[in-house]
């Protein structure tokens, strides 16, 4: 597997974007009504997927002109998906303009798209490679809807539950050798998690000092995921629920909306404190009433299945019983617990299904988990602690070692950018 670069993101106003290739443009009507007067692209042809469709991606992609030389996203959600698949086949240059900040996907080198198998309709990820170029309009960023515009912080601090998750996969011993926990990457990944908890508050506020802290925690992010060839010290459970999620719900919600909820209720299943976690997401605008109970509960009687279905890696959910008292305690924290007295649902009986028997994977020589569970990140919203010798991560979550972390990475990459300058505003953000 390569290790892949980030974007290239280059920083300026939309009416300055200066383009000659004929290009292929994907977008939907609302933004592109707000942006699209701001933008001189010599739009050779246009389409607006308003969905997921895996082939409707696939017609796009194998039906591009030849004549069009470049793809452009403008936004995000299934445009940006099916830009990377179309961009990706056709091999021709991709350049994403957001128009918020509600993800990591401008960043990643997959896309989302939505297939049915068997008469069950699943989410999949497909490896593109990154976009050729992002480019970043603060002023676009900083207008965008309370609800979008940095709800991007839910892949920050899914590192959090992640990282409970990648460590409980140690200590049973289900991490693949591609994927042994390895505490250097988890010490920065806490570190990443930290400082979205800690510049949180000034999010709401659509500052750009803050929208830029954002920005460079996520490329951090997903560059430590493309370095170590998996997204486990980022992405665990709360990820896993919402792409399930994704294809069972009625109305199409954003993926903030799915992560979030997602995201407190794995915490609590790990049986951290909540409150933290909470604060942080409402300060970034995150909506956390979008999914039903009801949608939640029925899909956890069947998440066996889709366990199974999907193939994913080892977590939590391998051990959840969802007529337990730890998984009613955890709907209640994160507020997905279905009234008393409304709705009954139907729990499958006792033995009647359960998840498959699976064969311990085999764990790479050395690899080390600690045999205390995680404790209760009550200092999560503080500075990580100095490196020693011997590696210890305190916050959001704890990895431990007996002996030094000796292996170095295998690759280094170019990051996709050039160095930042001095943060003279101490915002914890370069200055762009």
């Amino acid at each position: 597997m390569p290790v892949w670069p980030l974007p290239r993101l280059t920083f300026q106003a939309l009416n300055t974007v200066e383009e000659t290739r004929p290009v292929a443009l994907l977008t939907t009507e609302d933004v592109w009504a707000v942006l699209g007067s701001e933008l001189k692209l010599p739009v050779f042809i246009q389409a607006e997927p308003d969905g997921y469709d895996r082939e409707l991606f696939d017609y796009l992609a194998d039906n591009l002109p030849s004549r069009v030389e470049a793809v452009y996203v403008v936004g995000q959600g299934a445009p940006l998906h099916a830009g990377k698949i179309v961009a990706a086949r056709q091999k021709r240059p991709l350049v994403v303009i957001p128009s918020a900040l509600d993800s990591d996907a401008l960043l990643t080198p997959f896309a989302l798209a939505e297939e049915e198998l068997d008469g069950q309709r699943r989410q999949i990820e497909i490896e593109t490679g990154p976009a050729t170029e992002v480019v970043i309009d603060w002023d676009v960023l900083r207008a965008a809807p309370d609800a979008e515009r940095a709800a991007a912080i839910v892949d920050l601090l899914s590192i959090v539950t992640g990282l409970l998750d990648w460590r409980l996969a140690a200590q049973k011993g289900k991490n693949p050798r591609s994927q042994r926990f390895t505490p250097w990457a988890a010490s920065v990944a806490a570190g990443l998690a930290a400082q979205a908890i800690k510049h949180a508050p000034t999010l709401g506020q659509g500052r750009q000092d803050a929208l830029g802290t954002l920005l460079d925690l996520l490329m951090m992010t997903v560059q430590l995921g493309n370095q170590l060839g998996h997204r486990r010290a980022s992405q665990g459970s709360e990820h896993y629920l919402a792409r399930i999620l994704a294809t069972q719900t009625e109305e199409r919600l954003t993926h903030s909306e799915l992560v979030g909820p997602c995201l407190l209720f794995v915490a609590a299943l790990h049986g951290q404190d909540v409150t933290a976690l909470r604060e942080t997401l409402q300060h970034a605008g995150v909506r956390l009433d979008r999914i039903r109970a009801t949608d939640f509960a029925l899909m956890l009687d069947h998440l066996p299945e889709w366990i199974g279905t999907l193939g994913l890696p080892y977590s939590i959910l391998n051990e959840l019983d969802p007529s337990g008292d730890a998984v009613a305690k955890a709907l209640d924290a994160a507020g997905l617990a279905v009234a008393l007295d409304t709705w009954i649902l139907p729990h499958t009986a006792p033995g009647e299904e359960t998840a498959p028997e699976e064969e311990p994977a085999k764990e790479a020589p050395g690899e080390e988990a600690p045999a205390e569970p995680a404790p209760v990140p009550e200092a999560v919203a503080e500075a990580q602690p100095a490196e020693t010798d011997t590696e210890r991560v305190e916050a959001p979550h704890e990895a431990r070692t007996d002996e030094p972390d000796e292996q170095a990475p295998a690759h280094q990459s170019d990051a996709g950018t050039s160095g930042t300058p001095d943060d003279p505003d101490n915002t914890g953000s370069a200055s762009r």
